[in-house]
């Protein structure tokens, strides 16, 4: 058994425990006793104990520690070590000696050890009686006053998350003690303070001033129905007795007495909650979107559950007639009960309020309305027995109906339900139900309107776009037009074929700037336009002069355009530009080529020439027309989209149609944030041609026509 010899102190490192531990607080003595009773070991807690050190006490009998010592025996000393080594490990109090002859209480506990030649040594560890009764009385106030208090205590981390508290305070929270710990505060307890509750602890935690009676009011999430003002009390942690630091508190629930401050707190969260909804609601302009935007942002704060509707009048200057019943389309909904209340506001389009409703109730005074919902109320609002057992049995203690009015017309109706566990709906909630429906309202009638004008736009520009194009044995057309997705207005994107004489073919394609019904409308000016001089057989670079001149006229103030004239008889095409982007052509080797000598000026600049050029395109190559659509976009440039266009070409294959929807489907998002056009047109010579230089790309000025034609 390793033993500390005179001379050795220096030697040997001192045996220390961690700063702040148990054993800092409660030094532990360790000695050893031979077979023979002498001291074999004596460690740096026996000498503070005992007051000997090492070179007095080691090799003397053990006698010499305890207070009834005789001439080198003590009958102390032989019944720890009689006990020790009969039972192997003992524990109790006897009293001991220090050097200076003092006596005093002291605990010991002996375990027998295999020593040196495999004798026996008896191990002691002893401690001053006084501080164990201390710490042990410390302990026991402690462990009651956790147990029996009635203030709430709890003691946090450096991150504000719980390792310890009593019951008073998890019943102030309905939680669990165990359903705290590892937890955050903020997700026990909700505030609305922007964030000073969090802020003062953490100044806490840095080892700031402690705080005392600070008042604070906050909505336990195990009580959401009740809000509570608290007397708060934090002060660090100091980490003695092997503790963590931290921050530890009292808590005093004294909700009756600050009522006022309750008040307060519930009147900021209806702020907060208007202002949130204010961010939310209207951020697009659907209408479904919107709707839904409102349930959201009601839920869980005001409401469990939340439907939107909107009347289905048989037309907008229909009045509200209380004895009949009234139809309604429901376009959101979202509750966080469990079922039945998920199955009562899903799974249903249409909606019918007979005469007598609490629907009809709020409409007849035009200002929300609060029910408890019982018996009666089901049997009056909801006439389809099925569903009635469902409101019924959702959980539901009361709904809150409001209007949904903007300029001056009842656009539908928001419904909101409390469970039976929370409080009914109160005065201030029905204002704050009624500043809520009035924004969304109106946020919903501009997406509305908007969507409105939308399918006239829309349908307005399907109008005028061709409903056939023409055909030609010598070119083969694919065509897709794809409008915008409901963020962007339609746009002025149009196109068309037109058979000219001779077998020879126009293909036209161009965009009008803008959106919404004005673009439609010049979009249709300049399509019919285009046909009407196409008919005249100018070159592509005359009829773009032409087209110039009629759009100034019309006031069209910036359009694009790209014509192109095919002949199979020679396999060249003419072409001319008005700023449009570029026409690429997918030769039958697998190359793709843009054809940039067809830049010009947009149409209603004016005063600027229009050229045409020639290509001369070979058998079976591909035409692919396009608007900007198609290759711009957000955070791509043209020139990428021009470059994925091309690759794209180049991989794509086979029949027209079907490289037509492989080029969409791999270049636009879905939906398209833009108006799109594309056409791709397969160009076939003439049988009569002789096709010894077919592939060849031959640009030249364009050549006296005779009847026009290239």
């Amino acid at each position: 058994m390793p033993s500390v010899r005179p001379g050795d102190e220096k030697a040997q490192a001192p045996l220390r425990s961690e700063p702040g531990a148990l054993l800092e607080h409660v030094p532990v003595a360790v000695f050893g006793l031979d077979d023979e009773n002498l001291v074999c070991f004596w460690g740096p807690g026996a000498q503070q104990l005992f007051g000997y050190d090492s070179s007095a006490v080691l090799s003397k009998p053990g006698a010499l520690l305890f207070a009834d010592a005789v001439e080198g025996s003590s009958d102390s000393c032989a019944l720890l070590v009689e006990r020790g080594r009969t039972q192997g490990y003992w524990r109790g109090r006897l009293t001991a000696r220090h050097r200076d002859g003092r006596a005093f209480a002291c605990g010991f506990r002996v375990f027998v050890l295999t020593g040196p030649g495999k004798r026996p040594v008896v191990m002691g560890l002893a401690s001053s009686s006084d501080e164990l009764d201390r710490v042990k009385t410390n302990l026991a106030f402690l462990d009651a006053l956790f147990e029996t208090c009635p203030i709430g205590l709890v003691m946090l981390d450096p991150d504000l998350r719980f390792i310890h508290l009593n019951q008073a305070l998890a019943d102030m929270d309905g939680l669990a003690i165990e359903d705290h710990l590892g937890r955050h505060m903020d997700e026990v307890v909700i505030t609305a303070d922007d964030g000073e509750y969090q802020r003062m602890l953490r100044g806490v935690a840095a080892g700031g001033a402690p705080v005392v009676g600070a008042l604070v009011g906050m909505r336990p999430r195990g009580h959401p129905d009740r809000d509570q003002v608290r007397s708060v009390s934090f002060f660090p942690l100091s980490q003695a007795v092997g503790s963590s630091p931290g921050v530890g508190g009292l808590m005093v629930d004294v909700t009756d007495r600050e009522q006022a401050i309750l008040e307060a707190t519930a009147g900021r969260q209806r702020l907060a909650l208007l202002d949130r909804a204010a961010a939310r609601i209207g951020t697009t302009l659907d209408v479904n979107v919107t709707a839904q935007e409102l349930v959201d942002a009601v839920m869980p704060d005001f409401c469990d559950g939340a439907v939107v509707e909107v009347v289905e009048w048989m037309n907008e200057a229909e009045e509200f007639d209380p004895a009949r019943p009234l139809f309604t389309r429901r376009i959101a909904s979202g509750t966080i009960l469990p079922p039945p209340a998920t199955e009562l506001v899903s799974g249903v389009e249409t909606v019918r309020y007979p005469p007598g409703s609490v629907i009809h109730d709020m409409l007849r005074t035009g200002r929300p309305i609060s029910a408890v919902v019982d018996d009666e109320l089901v049997a009056r609002t909801v006439v389809i027995e099925a569903r009635a057992r469902l409101l019924a049995g959702s959980g539901l203690g009361c709904i809150l109906v409001a209007p949904l009015v903007a300029r001056g017309t009842v656009q539908g109706i928001a419904m909101f339900g409390r469970s039976a566990e929370r409080p009914v709906f109160t005065r201030d909630d029905l204002s704050l139900a009624g500043e809520l429906s009035s924004r969304a309202a109106i946020c919903l009638d501009n997406a509305r309107l908007y969507s409105r004008v939308q399918d006239i736009s829309l349908t307005l520009q399907r109008a005028l776009l061709p409903s056939a194009l023409a055909r030609s044995r010598f070119v083969e057309v694919a065509h897709r037009y794809l409008p915008g997705g409901r963020i962007t207005e339609v746009g002025g994107d149009w196109y068309d074929v037109i058979n000219l004489p001779g077998d020879r073919v126009a293909l036209v394609v161009g965009d009008v700037m803008g959106h919404g019904v004005p673009a439609a409308a010049a979009m249709g000016r300049l399509r019919i336009t285009t046909k009407a001089l196409a008919r005249q057989d100018l070159q592509p670079g005359d009829l773009l002069t032409e087209l110039d001149e009629c759009a100034r006229e019309a006031g069209i103030e910036l359009a694009t355009c790209l014509y192109i004239v095919y002949d199979p008889a020679t396999g060249i095409a003419a072409i001319a530009g008005a700023g449009h982007p570029p026409p690429l052509v997918l030769r039958p080797d697998g190359t793709v080529e843009t054809v940039e000598a067809v830049q010009g000026v947009p149409l209603g600049v004016g005063d600027f020439p229009f050229e045409t050029a020639e290509l001369a395109l070979p058998d079976n190559a591909v035409l692919a027309l396009y608007t900007d659509g198609l290759v711009e976009a957000r955070g791509r440039d043209i020139d990428a989209g021009l470059e994925a266009l091309r690759m794209e070409l180049m991989e794509t294959s086979g029949p027209l149609e079907s490289m037509a929807d492989r080029v969409l489907a791999k270049l636009l998002p879905h939906p398209p944030a833009d108006d799109t056009v594309l056409v791709l047109a397969r160009v076939h010579r003439a049988a009569s041609l002789d096709r010894g230089d077919e592939g060849q790309d031959v640009r030249r000025p364009p050549q006296s026509p005779e009847r026009g034609r290239p």
